[in-house]
């Protein structure tokens, strides 16, 4: 008989969405906030271009191929080695996004429809410090946003809400 883990010992992230991920062959459940997002604005199309910025371990890679099909582009970029086998029409870069045109150098940047963050930091415990970590690299990714994407194109970024963090859509 197998013994039921302490509760302390439990993974907090092994829940519905973690068992789903793994169950349709998913990296990580942190698809599904890409997909709720998806399903309510449809901001990604058959055949966009799309950078994914902090895209370990590819989730969202996995989802987004689907979405822009083989006649679409998705490029991700990330400090961690991605082990998926995604499709052709997928390339990540391992590296640092402050790296961007060294790490992308053969790649058109001008033209993406869509710029994804997921990118969170190393997180010390202090959620104050965790947060402002955040935003450093939520404003690193609307820079780039920015930058890169085609007019009237999409920005999706996940933030650590700290005690200031106030929502507001740009």
């Amino acid at each position: 008989m197998k013994k039921k883990q302490p509760s302390s010992q439990k993974n907090r992230w092994d829940d519905h969405y973690a068992r789903k991920a793994r169950k349709e062959k998913f990296s990580a459940r942190s698809v599904y906030k890409l997909k709720e997002i998806q399903d309510k604005y449809q901001l990604i199309r058959e055949g966009d271009r799309v950078l994914d910025l902090g895209c370990a371990p590819g989730s969202w890679l996995q989802y987004t191929a689907k979405l822009v099909g083989s006649n679409g582009r998705v490029v991700g970029i990330d400090k961690k080695a991605i082990s998926l086998k995604l499709p052709s029409h997928v390339t990540v870069h391992m590296g640092d996004i402050f790296s961007i045109n060294i790490l992308m150098a053969d790649e058109p940047m001008s033209s993406f429809d869509a710029v994804l963050s997921d990118m969170a930091p190393s997180t010390t415990g202090n959620k104050m410090v965790d947060a402002a970590r955040s935003l450093d690299l939520c404003t690193a990714a609307f820079v780039l946003a920015n930058k890169y994407l085609k007019p009237d194109g999409t920005f999706v970024c996940k933030i650590f809400q700290g005690e200031d963090f106030k929502p507001q859509m740009l």
